[in-house]
């Protein structure tokens, strides 16, 4: 697929007079059906939602080349972290690694209430009898507050993840707010070109078998041929922490 070509056709008339974000998204996959991630991503920083839109990066193991792009859009958009206090060292090493080979200017670390934690999981291991509750404090709630000066954000799943994401839209409508996918129809083999083709260090974590990374107390390591996100909360009905719904 091409990754970072950006063509004429893609950057049409702004559709000014949509209002209604379901409709909007509608007429976002139609013009963008065949753009490439770099068209999209330029499209909705620059013309679609200009200091209206933050990508929300989670520094795992495929989070590299979304920032690649972001970085040659624009560095000054603000990229989301969310900081849970349950993340593995070499996320936060990784984190840092990228921020600082990109030159982010706005890097924001989200962290979950205080006050909230202390109520809920005052000893840490709420993750181990409510995962769903655990993720509400410290990744939903932060990250509901830090998007409401936002009429958009950026995320970078992909089809191929697991089934749940097989039919994900380039351009999602969620509460009031749209959500871009750039790399939505990237497949695993196009993300390995392209993280050759920039050169991109990869998570730490990827060469010991983790293919999707999260918060350590909630991930293990996946085998060969199985999904990419199998090894989230694996053994539980549950497979999103609950800013996606897919």
């Amino acid at each position: 697929m091409q990754l970072d070509q950006i063509s004429s056709d893609a950057i049409a008339t702004p559709l000014e007079s949509v209002t209604d974000p379901a409709t909007l998204v509608r007429a976002l996959n139609e013009r963008f059906a065949d753009a490439t991630p770099l068209e999209i991503l330029d499209a909705a920083i620059n013309e679609l939602f200009p200091k209206r839109i933050s990508l929300v990066s989670s520094f795992g193991a495929e989070s590299a080349l979304l920032l690649q792009l972001l970085a040659k859009v624009d560095p000054t958009t603000p990229v989301l972290f969310l900081d849970t206090g349950k993340h593995f060292d070499e996320t936060l090493m990784y984190r840092d690694i990228l921020a600082g080979r990109f030159e982010f200017t706005d890097l924001r670390s989200l962290e979950p209430d205080t006050a909230a934690i202390a109520v809920h999981d005052p000893d840490g291991t709420l993750w181990s009898t409510n995962p769903d509750l655990c993720c509400q404090l410290r990744k939903v709630d932060p990250l509901d507050r830090a998007l409401a000066p936002f009429d958009a954000w950026i995320t970078g799943r992909k089809r191929y993840q697991n089934s749940a994401r097989a039919a994900l839209p380039v351009f999602e409508s969620l509460a009031g707010r749209v959500k871009v996918n750039p790399l939505a129809r990237m497949t695993a083999a196009d993300i390995e070109v392209a993280f050759k083709q920039y050169r991109l260090p990869q998570h730490p974590l990827v060469y010991d078998g983790y293919k999707s990374i999260g918060c350590k107390p909630c991930t293990i390591r996946v085998a060969e041929g199985e999904d990419a996100r199998s090894g989230r909360w694996a053994g539980q009905d549950k497979t999103e922490c609950g800013i996606h719904r897919n």
